[in-house]
């Protein structure tokens, strides 16, 4: 059975030009798109909407990319960020609203058949009901690691009160509901299979104090969280520390987090792919990771290069350091044209 959520992205896709018309009116057509600055209806061409195509999948009606912060999503994603809305039922609301369609009866709670747990529709209702983290617990959590600079993290939300099942590790009493930074776990092409869930002490400085922090759901095998789109060279790591701690000094190189060190070693390599930069955690673990990835990706005919920090941890590096270090460290060991090309020894500073 389509949820109902489908549904109204279906209809969406059907009338994709009255919905950029009304949603993004400083945007203008240009053959089968919808071009505009971005989800605020900038004016601009980054972001571009299919607006004729198929029902599904790539070259589906509706599907839209920004290309300069790497946001993919279908219609429904789309007024979500532009109307800032806070929940999934908020959002199909405004849906329902821009269809003529009515809305559900007050005594009707239900807007959706449940979620199997775990499940990428699971993660993709989590998403849908996440916010932008300006100015929210993890935008705050993310500075005190030292990265600041978050212009380019479309990847990332934030939920106020997103739940946590307590496992036998908890002590009785654990709290069922913490802040949690929200990361959108995708495919090549941009398709949302997961999402990873790191959840935080209130005050901002600290994950929360329980017993696994962090937990991933979906479908993760082969993904990750990217920062920016599949190129010819990027960079692959475990954590989303990790990789945000580079950005800062790499803020345009194509990055994604593969999560754990198993993830990381059965990521698939985009096939526009010619040099991967492989950063690795000094543990066992880590080390076996990178050496698998390393050997598949020369099997591709790839070249790969590990990434070592000073400290044993990019972000250790950073906070310890500092950027103009995690920048020296990092470019004695890029090829000289990517040295050019990605490194900004002066790191941008988050605005």
């Amino acid at each position: 059975m389509i949820s109902a959520a489908a549904e109204l992205a279906h209809r969406l896709a059907r009338n994709a030009e009255a919905v950029c018309r009304h949603y993004l009116p400083n945007g203008r057509r240009e053959g089968r798109y919808w071009l505009v600055g971005d989800v605020d209806n900038t004016p601009g061409r980054s972001l571009f909407v299919r607006l004729t195509g198929g029902d599904r999948g790539k070259g589906a009606a509706g599907k839209w990319t920004d290309a300069a912060t790497g946001e993919h999503g279908d219609l429904l994603d789309l007024i979500a960020a532009n109307r800032r809305c806070t929940s999934l039922r908020e959002t199909l609301a405004e849906a329902r609203q821009f269809l003529s369609l009515p809305q559900p009866k007050p005594f009707d709670e239900r807007l959706l058949e449940p979620a199997p747990q775990g499940s990428p529709e699971a993660a993709r209702r989590l998403w849908a009901i996440s916010k932008p983290i300006r100015g929210t617990v993890a935008e705050a959590y993310l500075r005190f690691r030292g990265i600041a600079d978050l212009r380019d993290c479309a990847s990332l939300r934030f939920h106020p009160r997103c739940w946590y099942r307590p496992n036998a590790d908890d002590p009785p009493g654990t709290r069922e509901a913490w802040p949690s930074l929200i990361a959108a776990i995708r495919d090549g092409a941009g398709v949302l299979t997961g999402v990873h869930r790191t959840w935080l002490d209130p005050g901002g400085e600290a994950k929360a104090p329980i017993a696994t922090p962090r937990r991933a759901m979906g479908r993760l095998l082969g993904n990750g969280v990217w920062f920016g789109r599949p190129a010819a060279v990027m960079e692959a790591g475990e954590g989303l520390e990790t990789m945000l701690s580079l950005q800062q000094v790499m803020p345009t190189m194509p990055m994604i987090a593969g999560l754990s060190a198993n993830h990381l070693a059965a990521l698939t390599l985009p096939p526009t792919l010619r040099r991967l930069y492989i950063a690795r955690d000094d543990d066992p673990a880590g080390r076996g990771a990178v050496t698998t990835l390393a050997a598949r990706a020369r099997d591709a005919g790839i070249e790969a290069l590990t990434l070592d920090a000073v400290l044993g941890d990019f972000n250790e590096d950073l906070r310890r350091l500092g950027h103009a270090a995690l920048a020296d460290g990092v470019q004695a060991q890029l090829a000289p044209e990517d040295v050019a090309r990605f490194l900004v020894v002066e790191a941008r500073k988050g605005g």
